[in-house]
Formats: structure tokens, C-alpha cells, sequence
């Protein structure tokens, strides 16, 4: 049993993956770069240190990695204003916390980002700690985010909330189960081949059927 729960915020709590693929693709054609925007999608999830060699190589990386990054900020900021809570995201994450787990809402968001999300579903008011890309070396599907939200709080062991396939990946690496939410656009086998121990159709789904997941009820102290 676990005493934390890691919440992924964009994509899951956050309705922001489309934003994300479509700022990625308008930042790629600055530099005359065409991936198909279908590609981008199926990256989303990962970090932008990832990102830009799995969608145009390595040598794009080398060649352009940060001016593509601060791009795609550029781009995202122009759309930030469309982003919405997904629904039930508030209500699941006081459940959760009502049964005992310590919460983390983990991003490697942008810290401006990852705060007017913070706003959109009142996660100060519930969340015990939350992270940044400040707060990590590299992003998903790389395990830091995992392990810097564990570390935030005094828990032991932890269960991960994710939308993408990279969420199960990287909790995978430190051995955090995952509970995946098809938010992010993964088809249920895509998120179980991952590794997921439960995939659910939207937050609200989720919350119904806590108690059929390791989210049912936290291990007490000392335990």
C-alpha cells in the first residue's frame, strides 16, 4: 500500500495537450521544421528536453534545442487562456486526500505555468507540495519528476496519476505503480502495455472507483 499520491498536472488535471502539440508544431515551423502534428501528439507527455530529438533528431537538438524551447513558450502563452480544469479534478484530488495520502500535484511545467494551473483547480488549498521544471534535471520519460515528488513530502512509498504512456514509463523506472487517465489521447492498450495497473475513461470514472485501485486507502504511520 502507498501513502502518497503523485498527481500529473498537464493532461490530466489540466485540459492542455492539444495547446501543447499545436504550440510544439507552430515553434518547429519557425525553423522550417514539418512534423506531422499527429507525431507531436503522441510525444506529449514528455519534457521538452525530449522532446525536440524524438520528433526531429538529434541534430535539431544540438542545432536548436533551446531556441525551439523558448519558441514553444512563446507559442503556449498565446493559447494559455483556453486551458480549463478537466472535470472532477478538484473533487478527486480532496477524495484522495480525504483518504489519507499525502498529494504532489508533478510537473515539469514551467514555473508560471505550472502555478496558473495551480489556480485553475485550487491545488494550493489541497496539495501538500507540487514541483517545476526548476525542480528536476530531465523530464519524462526519465524518472527525476517522480522521485522530486516523493521527496517532496514524507512518504514512503507512491502511487502516479498520469494521461500518457511517458507518466507510466518514467514511475515505472523507480518501481510507482500507475493509475492512467485517458485524457492525454492513449488508447487502454497503449497505457497497459506501458505498464499501467488501471486505466479509466476521465477523472470522475476514477473517483467512483477508488476503492478498486491502490488509491483506496492510504497505509496509516508506522505501518
Amino acid at each position: 500500500m502507498a501513502d502518497t499520491a503523485i498527481f500529473d498536472v498537464d493532461g490530466t488535471l489540466v485540459d492542455t495537450n492539444y495547446q501543447h502539440a499545436l504550440a510544439w508544431y507552430r515553434a518547429f515551423r519557425r525553423f522550417d521544421i514539418t512534423p506531422p502534428i499527429w507525431r507531436i501528439h503522441r510525444a506529449i507527455g514528455m519534457g521538452g528536453d525530449q522532446l525536440v530529438p524524438e520528433i526531429a533528431g538529434e541534430s535539431v537538438e544540438q542545432a536548436h534545442g533551446d531556441e525551439l524551447r523558448d519558441a514553444w513558450t512563446e507559442e503556449f502563452d498565446l493559447m494559455i487562456d483556453e486551458v480549463r480544469p478537466l472535470e472532477g479534478a478538484k473533487e478527486l484530488l480532496v477524495e484522495v486526500k480525504r483518504r489519507g495520502f499525502r498529494l504532489v500535484l508533478a510537473s515539469s511545467g514551467k514555473k508560471d505555468h505550472v502555478e496558473r494551473f495551480l489556480d485553475l483547480i485550487d491545488g494550493r488549498d489541497v496539495a501538500d507540495a507540487w514541483t517545476t521544471s526548476d525542480d528536476v534535471q530531465a523530464s519524462k520519460p526519465q524518472p527525476d519528476l517522480v522521485e522530486t515528488a516523493l521527496a517532496r513530502v514524507s512518504g514512503a512509498s507512491a502511487v502516479m496519476v498520469g494521461d500518457s504512456v511517458w507518466d507510466v514509463v518514467a514511475a515505472a523506472k523507480v518501481d510507482v505503480p500507475t493509475i492512467a487517465i485517458r485524457t492525454g489521447g492513449f488508447s487502454v492498450a497503449e497505457l497497459e502495455d506501458a505498464g499501467a495497473v488501471a486505466v479509466f475513461e476521465s477523472l470522475p470514472e476514477l473517483r467512483t472507483h477508488l476503492d478498486d485501485t491502490p488509491l483506496g486507502r492510504a497505509t496509516p504511520p508506522g505501518e
